[in-house]
């Protein structure tokens, strides 16, 4: 999982990133696509998120954040755990387009976290999107509620490192296990999307439409098999793939159906396939 900081630092070191710009070199941007920065995005105390609405979420909402399940303050979730509605204090540092800090946003709840078929936690906040917008004039990005296509080019936006990292879709893994946890239906990276400690959270962002489809989440960093920091691919024949040094994100097109009026959380809602508490 790529989470920090000792990590992340050593990760740095091995790969010889100390001397590298803190921001991505910028790619020439194909004729449809949109610009992709940092706005909206978040650094917390050890891993990156994003500060994201539903499709139909309103501007007047309680503002929600999202970034990975082992992300959590209080702890990896345990295999099989769902946590919802637990309060929370945490707080995020709200990133402007050129990655700079504009304000410091404070969590009231951890409305859904999970580290079971997914690797995410969802925050509320004590603000409105609208508040938001009005004091420092940076929008949400969209969550995607339509499943990701292969070969699409994306962007990975760390908050934490304030890079981007530019690549594609590579394709789907059946089921992908670390450690303990088994995740679903995972989005593997093109190899240029060299993730490091740090970057866990950070949204993936589609660079057609600038809406988040996946949380990046981990990558297999050693060549082991199934351990934590190397993940393993199973297929739905149970052969075992190992692709050291490749990375991956868990899709959030599934999230949506799991919000209702308000940017509240309903499980029982039609179409919500999130595992339940």
């Amino acid at each position: 999982m790529n989470k920090p900081l000792l990590a992340a630092l050593s990760s740095l070191a091995i790969a010889g990133l100390g001397a590298t710009p803190a921001v991505a070199a910028p790619q020439a941007k194909a004729a449809n696509a949109v610009a992709v920065n940092f706005a909206g995005t978040v650094s917390l105390s050890n891993c990156s998120g994003s500060v994201i609405r539903f499709p139909n979420s309103a501007d007047t909402d309680p503002a929600l954040v999202l970034t990975n399940g082992h992300c959590l303050e209080t702890g990896f979730p345990a295999p099989g755990q769902v946590i919802t509605g637990q309060s929370s204090s945490r707080t995020f540092g709200l990133l402007n387009s050129s990655g700079s800090k504009v304000a410091t946003l404070r969590a009231n709840q951890v409305v859904y976290s999970t580290m079971t078929d997914t690797d995410v936690t969802i925050y509320r906040t004590t603000t409105t999107y609208a508040a938001i917008k009005s004091s420092y004039g940076i929008s949400p990005l969209t969550m995607q509620d339509t499943h990701p296509v292969a070969g699409t080019a994306i962007k990975v936006v760390s908050g934490y490192w304030k890079r981007i990292y530019s690549c594609n879709i590579d394709g789907f893994v059946y089921r992908l296990k670390e450690g303990d946890w088994t995740w679903k239906d995972s989005v593997r990276y093109t190899s240029a999307c060299n993730t490091i400690g740090g970057t866990s959270g950070s949204p993936v962002i589609d660079t057609a439409t600038g809406k988040v489809v996946a949380v990046n989440n981990t990558g297999n960093e050693d060549g082991q098999r199934c351990t934590e920091n190397n993940p393993c691919e199973v297929d739905q024949s149970g052969n075992v793939t190992v692709r050291q040094g490749i990375n991956y994100a868990e899709e959030t097109y599934n999230i949506p159906a799991c919000f209702t009026t308000g940017n509240k959380l309903n499980l029982s809602a039609s179409g919500c396939t999130l595992p339940k508490p």
